[in-house]
């Protein structure tokens, strides 16, 4: 193992070696830099998430009647549907989607964005700019860091 790896080559299930910790670590920071940007958005980082696949999906034109399934926003952000059913309630509950069975297979549930979520859209563009520019990264690190992790991500077994 390379010491750059492993600084103490010695023990390897030292925490401060584990490249697993520093990617949960990461995203523990990620989430909470996130999550005053939100607040103003009255979101949580899980239900930006939600909202940024419906906004690419509807893209701008909100369509409750032709939804997207759960299966599919499911798979794009890998959340199993017991986590992500009680995300789209509170999102219906707030008005900014619509939850409806398939007309086709009432086993289908497809989740459609209302006006007042699209609207939402335009507010949240200022989230990615502010949190680079919170982050301390120039635009040219936080690409090389994105494409650096991209990589590990895509060799990494499991999920993606």
């Amino acid at each position: 193992m390379s010491k750059a790896i492993y600084p103490d080559q010695n023990d390897s299930l030292k925490l401060d070696n584990q490249l697993c910790f520093l990617l949960y670590t990461a995203s523990r920071k990620m989430t909470s830099a996130y999550r005053p940007l939100l607040n103003e958005l009255s979101l949580t980082y899980p239900q930006y998430l939600v909202m940024l696949v419906l906004w690419e999906y509807f893209c701008d034109e909100p369509l409750p009647d032709k939804g997207l399934k759960v299966g599919v926003i499911s798979e794009k952000l890998q959340l199993d549907n017991g986590t992500l059913t009680p995300l789209l309630k509170r999102l219906e509950a707030q008005g900014l989607v619509t939850r409806n069975r398939d007309s086709v297979d009432e086993r289908v549930v497809r989740v459609g964005l209302t006006a007042q979520g699209a609207s939402l859209r335009a507010h949240a563009r200022k989230v990615p700019e502010a949190l680079l520019c919170n982050s301390g990264l120039s635009l040219e690190q936080f690409d090389d860091v994105y494409a650096e992790l991209h990589k590990v991500l895509s060799k990494v077994p499991g999920l993606l």
